[in-house]
């Protein structure tokens, strides 16, 4: 089996420890369990002490039953059966793909988006098809452009809502359409949801509340705040995860014994997590706007409250070669538009702390002056 280098993946691992101004995450700012019980006013003992006196076993292989109850939770019309876990939303991701596609399938895939949602199908020997997302129109794809793509076996189309990295969401019509074109050939439908809305939760639907093939995957990496948990999850429906069992065996035995613990105590306490990144990604979208306003060598097409940004930079030198200048230069940190198939732009997180996002902005725009 040949699969790609992992591009965003490949530049974060050699890059991001180096970064003094890392604005390149898609993360919303990350948390200390320390700031975490804090926020949540609870007595630090008890989780300390659950923690210290769980036996080090296995644990609860699937995900524990508290975990997969407070995940179905999540979605309109799912039982915790529907629940697996995994090694955060690129586990769930594999997990899906490796259990459905075989040689030969032909599989749509949203494009640029987040690269295991097309390289993984190519490496198992799927036929591949690119629907494309364009800048011009707010970063969707068009439907007439899947009606075209679509054939008879059609086994999967692969989105990612919102998108990585430009933080574009499909609205419930929009998902609605493309359900009804998987419907035609029975395709199933994977969307990657780690990305979520916090503005208006209204305007998000999951997949699996549409559709009855939807696969959707999920993680407490971005909109909750903790991707050194590294606990995500797959939610089907009752046949397709028990499908995702038999190839789950082969893949991970469980997330961890703390990791599960912690998993269910970051979402025993959603709420207040999601309050404060509410007001984290608000401040900061709107300090990101300004700047923009501010800097006439960048554009972008703004996410709706969705932690990824994806900003046009007009500069008479590639990408990638400017990241890297910029990084050893200033310590500021982006993620090069060549790594997503989109030379000419970069991938900017926001949404990291507001003292390094306004310093990162500003020596960015220093750095920016050269060309004029």
């Amino acid at each position: 089996m040949k699969i790609a280098e992992f591009g965003v993946e490949s530049w974060l691992n050699q890059w991001e420890k180096s970064a003094k101004y890392d604005i390149s995450q898609s993360t919303i700012d990350s948390m200390t369990i320390a700031e975490l019980l804090k926020m949540t006013g609870d007595d630090e003992s008890v989780l300390y002490n659950q923690l210290l006196h769980t036996k080090m076993n296995y644990g609860w292989i699937e995900g524990s039953p508290e975990f997969k109850t407070l995940v179905s939770k999540l979605y309109d019309h799912v039982n915790p059966d529907q629940v697996l876990q995994t090694n955060g939303a690129t586990g769930a991701n594999h997990l899906a793909l490796y259990s459905l596609i075989e040689p030969g399938d032909h599989v749509i895939s949203e494009y640029p988006s987040y690269q295991q949602l097309y390289d993984i199908p190519r490496s198992l020997g799927a036929e591949v098809d690119f629907w494309h997302i364009h800048e011009a129109d707010n970063w969707y794809p068009d439907i007439n452009e899947l009606k075209q793509l679509i054939r008879p076996n059609t086994k999967m189309i692969c989105l990612n809502n919102a998108n990585n990295p430009t933080g574009t969401l499909l609205n419930k019509a929009f998902l609605q359409q493309v359900v009804d074109l998987a419907e035609t050939v029975g395709a199933y439908i994977l969307i990657d949801e780690v990305y979520q809305p916090l503005d208006d939760f209204e305007h998000f639907t999951s997949i699996v509340d549409l559709y009855d093939r939807g696969i959707a995957t999920n993680s407490l990496s971005k909109t909750y705040s903790f991707p050194g948990v590294r606990i995500g999850w797959t939610v089907a429906s009752d046949e397709i995860s028990d499908l995702f069992r038999k190839y789950r065996d082969y893949t991970m035995i469980c997330g961890g014994v703390w990791n599960d613990i912690l998993a269910v105590y970051i979402l025993q306490h959603k709420d207040q997590i999601l309050a404060r990144n509410r007001k984290l990604i608000l401040n900061n979208l709107e300090i990101l706007k300004n700047w923009v306003a501010s800097e006439p060598r960048v554009s972008v097409v703004l996410p709706q409250a969705v932690s990824t940004s994806c900003i046009k930079i007009d500069i008479p030198e590639p990408t990638e070669s400017f990241c890297i200048r910029l990084l050893k230069e200033t310590g500021v940190l982006l993620v090069p538009g060549e790594r997503f198939d989109l030379p000419g732009h970069a991938r900017l997180g926001y949404c990291t702390d507001e003292v390094t996002l306004k310093k990162g902005l500003s020596k960015l725009s220093e750095f920016l002056r050269q060309f004029d």
